[in-house]
């Protein structure tokens, strides 16, 4: 995993997109392979009780008739089954990398590309915008959460997996990708071309809202957003603030040890902020470290689509520790934990090891954090710079004792 406790976005976040978890990096030799040998190893591995010889059958069938033997690459083939193999699984989060996407994946997670800005997933095999990040390239275009996008330029996103989608959006400073989309409620699909840029994601902000409301947002759990956040809170402290609305909308998500660090400041110690939990039954739990800075603040959260992550987490554990007002829309529902495993010939494996919990033990994947009270926040609402969403916050601050 890129740990630091991580449910990191890889900054595909803000790059193109790609959306992650957690990410654990287990190692095994890496051997370099030609591309054309005479095959291998044909039987090791294979598992007690269970009869390959379908795919051997289809293997020499294709080697003893296909038309274009001389076209075969051996390597390919292996590397198709493998892909198969991984796709079968049904997770979009499960991900088998060829020695180059690998590359690629890696220098992702350095974050050392230019993009959109954006945030996708997968909803419903349906490549969806999970969130569009504050300031960049994709928000100014006016990509909203909840777009389903059909193409990348001219290539159609069925059957695209989020990581090669992830590819194909993200590119150099100064040039263009367009995508096509359909929005929540339309029949009809629109193009939106968009010019790549370098991002720089802003993590917090405050101000004052109503003379005695501090209204705090958090825009992704990335690198600087701990020394972002324990600033703002200072400063909190210090002003006129009696009471805090904290904004997770659009939020992709970024470090586990981040929200839980940030769940800190609202919550008592010892407080269970989320669990982990593994397809053995293995339970692991993430808790508060002594801080409190903020907790005896009333407050409200804001959620929509475009929350997930570590925002869902940190959403989850104010609400079921302190039962924290929640307002918007459902989450997205992202709340696994991948690992990835390099494999020989340079390739690599991104796998589901876990899932998260909320204190209370409710899975957040594919369920999301549901609001206690439910806003909508349409296309004509952000074209009249109306937010339903905080005003009914604004609103219901002031009763919250």
């Amino acid at each position: 995993m890129y740990r630091r406790l991580s449910l990191a976005i890889l900054l595909i976040v803000a790059l193109a997109a790609g959306f992650a978890g957690g990410f654990y990096y287990k190692n095994s030799v890496i051997a370099p392979s030609p591309v054309n040998v005479p095959l291998v190893n044909k039987d090791v591995g294979q598992p007690n009780g269970l009869d390959f010889s379908l795919f051997w059958n289809v293997w020499d069938s294709i080697h003893s008739n296909y038309v274009d033997k001389g076209n075969l690459n051996t390597q390919n083939l292996i590397y198709g089954a493998v892909d198969g193999m991984v796709k079968a699984v049904g997770d979009p989060y499960t991900v088998f990398f060829q020695p180059k996407e690998s590359q690629a994946f890696a220098e992702q997670i350095n974050g050392s590309f230019s993009g959109i800005g954006v945030e996708i997933g997968l909803r419903d095999n349906i490549l969806t915008v999970i969130s569009p990040i504050k300031n960049t390239p994709a928000a100014k275009a006016g990509l909203l959460a909840g777009d389903k996008i059909l193409k990348i330029d001219d290539k159609t996103t069925d059957g695209m997996t989020v990581d090669e989608a992830a590819n194909l959006i993200r590119g150099s400073s100064g040039t263009k990708v367009s995508l096509t989309i359909l929005r929540s409620g339309s029949t009809d699909s629109q193009v939106i071309t968009i010019v790549r840029d370098n991002i720089k994601i802003p993590a917090v902000d405050w101000k004052m809202l109503d003379d005695n409301t501090a209204y705090i947002q958090i825009f992704i759990f990335n690198e600087n957003v701990d020394s972002e956040f324990k600033k703002a809170a200072q400063e909190v402290v210090k002003s006129k603030a009696s009471r805090i609305i904290l904004d997770l909308r659009d939020n992709p998500g970024g470090l586990l040890d981040s929200a839980v660090n940030i769940a800190g400041y609202f919550l008592d110690a010892d407080k269970v902020v989320t669990i982990e939990k593994f397809g053995d039954g293995k339970e692991d739990q993430f808790k508060t470290q002594p801080n409190g800075q903020l907790k005896n603040y009333p407050i409200i959260v804001l959620i929509n689509k475009g929350s997930a992550s570590a925002s869902e987490i940190l959403a989850g554990a104010l609400k079921d520790n302190r039962g924290v007002l929640t307002i918007g829309e459902t989450s997205f529902g992202k709340g696994s934990v991948q690992e990835v495993e390099d494999l020989p010939q340079k390739a690599s494996l991104k796998i589901t090891i876990a899932k998260w919990l909320t204190p209370s033990g409710v899975s957040i994947n594919e369920n999301g954090i549901k609001p206690d009270v439910s806003v909508t926040m349409t296309a004509e609402d952000i074209k009249a710079n109306k937010d339903p969403q905080l005003d009914k916050a604004r609103e219901l601050i002031k009763n919250i004792k």
